[in-house]
């Protein structure tokens, strides 16, 4: 059988269910099935122990490899950086481009659009973190770049959505009037609300407007209080808003996430990001943003005043964290990297699971959950 391979001697995690004594059975980068006994004429892999899992879906990724997206917006920067997260178990990443000019978006949108037509491995759309967003919550983002959406800027985000595909955008609904985020959703953009300051009764109206998801859980926006609910408390009330959150124990606190996970109203759930930097895959120990220097210490990235700049974070850290810090089921752990990030954004069809026809995004982790091999697509990536 040709472009065919079959992967044993570990345990499956088909991304719902756990199969024991069972092969992974892939052909044309696509899964084909788990099966007892692959057919005899196809290459076998025995992994001699370990897991078998869909490979990771970070949605915020604002670089790696030594590099950021808003450095140099270009097909060779979104190749660097999916490069660089692969090794950690990420096959799909949407590069991220903080609040930056208008020039600088657009670069971005095209280097997104090329890398979507030469299907750069691991490179599944863009996420614009900004420039819509509320100064009062600009966390690291340039003040100066910061500013509402006009008619420009709206039409910019629908053409560039037929270029890629997927398209995140977060946004402040202070900065984005509701009939935008409308127009925006019904072009298939995925809206995030995000270093806002918006009342709970405010994030609830912009979620019947079409927004779906909040940026970076409790980071940068309105919090959960006794008498304002805010943001953070529209999250956990909301079905029908996805989260993302960084989970290093550095942008929220252990006791934090563990009561967001319980208390989440479903179908919609937490997922893993990493908010991950220009650091990771590399020993760089300062890196510049927009002008500003940021530097790596302890774990933390952060501006000369101490505000947090991202994250230093890999996904398979992050799982790990997720697991065996805050005791979460492994394979609940599991589907925050990647079942739950593909369903946010429309792919958990294709991605995040193992059925006949997903794509042969896969990863075999030791029983330490160490990143072993990495596959894409069916081509072996790291």
């Amino acid at each position: 059988m040709r472009n065919a391979f079959a992967l044993s001697g570990a345990r499956i995690f088909d991304g719902e269910t756990w199969h024991d004594n069972a092969a992974l059975v892939v052909r044309d980068g696509s899964i084909h099935g788990i099966m007892r006994d692959a057919d005899a004429d196809i290459t076998c892999i025995d992994l001699g122990g370990g897991i078998i899992t869909p490979g990771f879906i970070d949605l915020q990724v604002n670089g790696g490899g030594g590099i950021m997206l808003n450095d140099d917006p270009s097909l060779e920067t979104i190749r660097t950086i999916c490069a660089a997260h692969a090794p950690f178990g990420t096959t799909a990443l949407l590069p991220t481009l903080i609040t930056d000019t208008r020039e600088i978006t657009a670069s971005a949108i095209e280097a997104g659009a090329q890398a979507a037509r030469q299907k750069v491995p691991g490179f599944l759309g863009l996420h614009l973190e900004g420039p819509h967003l509320s100064l009062a919550r600009k966390g690291a983002h340039d003040p100066a770049l910061i500013r509402p959406m006009d008619d420009e800027d709206q039409a910019a985000l629908i053409a560039a959505r037929q270029k890629l595909p997927v398209l995140l955008t977060t946004l402040a609904p202070e900065s984005v009037a509701l009939h935008r985020i409308e127009a925006l959703s019904a072009a298939d953009v995925v809206v995030s609300l995000g270093h806002t300051d918006t009342s709970y009764a405010q994030a609830l109206d912009v979620v019947l407007a079409g927004a779906s998801m909040a940026t970076h859980l409790f980071n940068a926006m309105s919090q959960l209080g006794s008498r304002e609910p805010g943001l953070a408390g529209a999250v956990l009330d909301s079905g029908t808003l996805w989260a993302g959150l960084i989970a290093d124990g550095i942008h929220v606190d252990p006791a934090t996430i563990a009561i967001a996970l319980r208390a989440k109203q479903e179908p919609a759930r937490i997922f893993l990001v990493t908010d991950a930097m220009a650091t990771i895959g590399t020993d760089l120990q300062s890196f510049m943003l927009n002008g500003r220097e940021i530097r790596r210490e302890n774990g933390r990235l952060t501006l000369d005043d101490g505000t947090l700049a991202g994250a230093d974070l890999d996904m398979i850290s992050a799982v790990r964290f997720i697991h065996e810090t805050i005791g979460l089921e492994l394979g609940e752990a599991l589907r925050m990297a990647s079942l739950y990030p593909a369903q946010a954004v429309g792919q958990g069809n294709r991605l995040g699971r193992f059925e006949p026809g997903t794509a042969a995004n896969i990863l075999h982790l030791s029983d330490a959950l160490e990143v072993q091999r990495v596959w894409i697509d069916g081509k072996q990536a790291a």
